[in-house]
């Protein structure tokens, strides 16, 4: 059998203050969810990415990262020592170092007999679900996101918490990514669900994940820019998820909306606290209200009903 290429691992050393940013960084630049190890010894936070070989420039890759950092620091986060280190690992050194760091998570908003939860873990967790709890068993790829992360975490407590007994809703994932948010869905009994991404890896993976959940059927995956798409849809969704950067929520915000219903719920996140205010304005102006928010580390994530 012909032995599978390395992976280039792209790694920043940065403060605990700074590592989701530097993750989200890390995302934007290469593409996949970025894992992060903090050192309690040194007090430094080691945020990687894996990438399969290819199209990856080790010295473009590095220039960009330089300047996100720089960024970063501009928003008044210390970024730490922000030393950039670039090299190759063997696929199977990369597997196994995954079932240190991913455990199972659960997902529950309500303690009321026969509400429905969540439990999220990896396969080869032998964590068995409560009763009346969904199972998505997500396994880290190189394009993921295993809902430990703030951001995807918010999400998926919206997605259990609007649940409404007896009644069919339909869910959109906009930036799906692993397609964990959508797979979540389509688990609860959501339909029709659809997500769309546009990096052609995460749609890739994403599909991946929901023929293992025996979910592929029940939900559509697509590749999709959020710019291009038509500005007054044929659908419209009770659920909206947009987990993106501030600046693509605000720019787009008109196609976003008019895919929610009457109604209906839409969910942001993926941004920072500081830029949060900008956004909620944004959508204000669309009469949409903020009905419910978390903010973590320097994260922030809202739902918005209709005023």
């Amino acid at each position: 059998m012909k032995p599978s290429k390395p992976l280039w691992r792209i790694s920043v050393t940065t403060s605990a203050e700074a590592e989701d940013a530097v993750g989200e960084l890390l995302a934007a630049v290469l593409g996949p969810t970025a894992v992060a190890y903090y050192d309690l010894e040194t007090q430094v936070s080691h945020v990687s990415v894996f990438v399969a070989p290819g199209k990856f420039k080790p010295a473009e890759a590095r220039r960009e990262i330089a300047a996100g950092l720089e960024r970063i620091a501009s928003f008044g986060l210390n970024p730490g020592p922000g030393k950039i280190g670039i090299s190759r690992v063997k696929r199977e050194d990369w597997a196994e170092s995954w079932k240190k760091h991913f455990h199972p998570l659960e997902v529950r908003v309500s303690r009321r007999a026969g509400a429905r939860s969540l439990l999220l873990k990896p396969s080869w967790s032998r964590q068995r679900p409560a009763p009346n709890q969904a199972v998505v068993v997500l396994d880290p790829g190189l394009s993921f996101g295993t809902g430990h992360h703030p951001t995807t975490l918010f999400c998926l407590r919206q997605i259990v918490e609007c649940l409404k007994p007896g009644r069919v809703q339909s869910f959109l994932d906009i930036g799906t990514g692993s397609g964990i948010l959508a797979i979540a869905a389509a688990k609860l009994g959501y339909a029709p669900v659809k997500a769309f991404d546009f990096d052609p890896e995460a749609v890739r993976v994403a599909r991946e994940n929901a023929r293992k959940n025996d979910v592929a059927a029940r939900l559509a995956l697509t590749r999709g820019d959020i710019t291009r798409l038509p500005l007054r849809p044929a659908r419209q969704f009770d659920l909206v998820c947009a987990n993106l950067i501030s600046n693509l929520l605000i720019a787009e915000r008109r196609r976003i909306v008019n895919r929610l219903k009457p109604g209906g719920r839409l969910v942001l996140a993926g941004i920072l606290a500081a830029e949060f205010t900008e956004v909620e304005r944004a959508f204000a102006d669309l009469q949409l209200r903020l009905c419910a928010s978390r903010v973590e580390n320097e994260w922030k994530s809202g739902a918005f009903c209709w005023a």
